[in-house]
């Protein structure tokens, strides 16, 4: 009997792998925030996943917090900033062999769980796989990708790897995942910044081509600066295929603000403009998008971080 995987963060990502893990028969547990999300969940009939326009529900066990069943294995997730405040409600419950995946957008809240949990094995992951909800408890495989693992406190990659081979989730086992989430923080910080500033879907920053150059430039530097030169290779390149690739999506950080949610800030702009000041160096234009993007979040009344 496999180990039962049990998902923090009924959002899009956790339900589209809750999903796919039970349809191969893996056992699975998904944890709902208090016992009110927990009555709505128990009143239908389960998780819903929408592939290439067809629905199938799949009838995943939902438990709250306080559940006393102790946790191997957990896939976290929930947003950035959100993380270390879910998985210290959980700590109680973690076993001494515990794994966690960290399944979080830019850089900063991975560490800050590894910090909590010094016994645990925490593995970082980088995803492309694109998903939405459309409806409670219902979640649509919007775009494959790809998932890249990695720990780079202990490259040997775990067995439950092929839980994932079942499941039919893209996946590599990386040995080099900061490389990789480094690089994935870039792109972000060049692209989903400027889409709410400019108020447009990806494609509409082609009309913007000498701002995201100059950000690709100040990004490129920064990579080198922290020692990540794989991470700087033709950043400007890709974020032009990325763009033109995803010419007809809205970004992450668009919809966050689109729907008056807290946007992940703090962990993709803050974050670069904070290992700037580390190294003591100035990046302009990155500060400036930065100062521009928290205006407008005062003005819509967000969280500025």
């Amino acid at each position: 009997m496999s180990t039962t995987w049990h998902i923090l963060g009924a959002g899009s990502l956790g339900t589209l792998w809750a999903t796919r893990l039970a349809r191969a028969g893996v056992p699975v547990r998904l944890i709902l925030r208090d016992q009110a999300r927990l009555a709505s969940y128990a009143s239908g009939e389960g998780l819903t996943l929408v592939e290439q326009g067809i629905a199938r529900t799949y009838r995943v066990t939902g438990e709250t917090p306080d559940s006393p069943e102790p946790i191997h294995r957990l896939l976290v997730a929930c947003k950035a900033y959100d993380a270390p405040g879910a998985v210290a409600q959980l700590q109680h419950r973690l076993g001494p062999d515990a794994e966690l995946i960290l399944l979080q957008n830019g850089l900063g809240s991975q560490d800050a769980v590894a910090a909590q949990l010094p016994q645990a094995r925490c593995i970082f992951a980088s995803s492309t796989e694109g998903a939405f909800r459309d409806g409670d408890w219902r979640v649509v495989f919007a775009g494959h990708g790809y998932t890249w693992l990695g720990d780079a406190a202990r490259p040997t990659a775990p067995l439950w790897l092929e839980d994932l081979q079942a499941a039919a989730i893209p996946h590599e086992w990386s040995t080099d995942i900061l490389t990789r989430l480094w690089r994935k923080l870039a792109l972000n910080c060049a692209i989903n910044p400027l889409t709410v500033l400019y108020q447009c879907r990806n494609g509409g920053l082609q009309a913007h081509q000498c701002e995201v150059a100059t950000l690709c430039a100040e990004l490129t530097e920064l990579l080198e600066w922290c020692g990540q030169p794989a991470a700087a290779l033709d950043l400007h390149g890709e974020v032009q295929r990325v763009i033109q690739a995803t010419a007809a999506n809205y970004s992450s950080m668009y919809q966050d603000v689109a729907n008056a949610r807290r946007t992940e800030i703090s962990y993709l702009l803050g974050y670069a403009c904070q290992a700037a000041a580390r190294h003591r160096r100035v990046l302009p234009h990155l500060q400036q998008v930065q100062a521009r993007l928290v205006e407008l979040l005062v003005a819509r009344r967000l969280p500025r971080d």
